[in-house]
């Protein structure tokens, strides 16, 4: 007597659904990279604005107020921090935190900045010992008491 064949339809099953789910995956893939803006991680964390500036080797100035801060980190770090402090002194905190530093101008300055310090190059690098490749500092005044601060301390 011929022995009898069984099927094992279980392992059919998992065979014929493997397709399917491969490609539930990748459209799943697909919708992730066209609504996200940080698809591979990485987006903006909020984090302590100590942190943020001493990466970029500052402190927050005297009076400085409203200060939000946040960091990306996929392949790069990018720490970035937001406030405002009195105008009477952008120039003073600026010179006093990077002493080694060009002097703050308006050459460079991001589009509607009116004063910037960019430390982005071999000739006028950070501080020795932060944790940035380039540091990015603009302001804007706002009104004739208040200036606002955009800091931006990265690797690259």
């Amino acid at each position: 007597m011929a022995a009898r064949r069984r099927t094992r339809w279980g392992l059919v099953a998992v065979l014929a659904a493997l397709p399917a789910l491969i490609v539930v995956w990748l459209v799943a893939m697909v919708v992730k990279f066209a609504t996200s803006d940080y698809p591979l991680g990485g987006g903006p964390e909020k984090v302590s604005c100590a942190e943020a500036l001493d990466f970029g080797g500052a402190r927050l100035p005297e009076g400085a107020y409203d200060a939000e801060c946040t960091v990306r980190a996929w392949m790069d770090t990018d720490y970035e921090a937001t406030f405002r402090m009195p105008r009477a002194g952008v120039h003073d905190w600026l010179t006093g935190t990077y002493p080694k530093g060009p002097a703050p101008g308006t050459e460079f300055c991001d589009e509607g900045a009116d004063l910037c310090l960019n430390l982005d190059s071999e000739d006028n690098p950070p501080p020795p010992g932060v944790g940035a490749n380039a540091v990015v500092v603009n302001v804007t005044y706002e009104g004739t008491g208040t200036a606002r601060v955009d800091f931006t301390a990265f690797t690259v």
